[in-house]
């Protein structure tokens, strides 16, 4: 069992940055694959960003690359998205979600364990 509790949501300008944060409890984040998502009002939860730190692979939506990053620090048993150069269609409310599977996902589908969401809102 893992639970998972997501922070540093807020308002921003574009071409600002954001870093959330998801601290984990249960299981080293190794032992997981780590996913970012976002929903907008309206719209279909999507993915953003995954990473297996067991596996060495990441993977990032094509509208993310480049501009968001997804870290870990293991000392905290915490994951991070960093998110440079926010444009207003990135306002939305992140979530971040683990998996068991070994299984670099962008499928919601493939996570058991989601937060509670951070709300991120980009200004123009």
């Amino acid at each position: 069992q893992v639970q998972l509790v997501e922070s540093g949501g807020g308002l921003v300008q574009a071409g600002g940055s954001l870093r959330l944060s998801c601290a984990t409890s249960g299981r080293t984040v190794s032992d997981y694959v780590m996913g970012w998502f976002r929903q907008a009002p309206g719209r279909e939860r999507e993915f953003v960003a995954a990473k297996s730190w067991s596996l060495y692979i990441s993977r990032y939506a094509d509208s993310v690359k480049g501009r968001f990053t997804i870290s870990r620090d293991s000392t905290k048993n915490t994951v991070y998205l960093q998110m440079n150069t926010l444009k207003p269609e990135d306002t939305a409310v992140y979530y971040c979600a683990a998996s068991t599977g070994t299984v670099v996902t962008g499928s919601p589908s493939g996570y058991g364990y989601w937060g509670q969401g951070t709300q991120v809102t980009v200004s123009s």
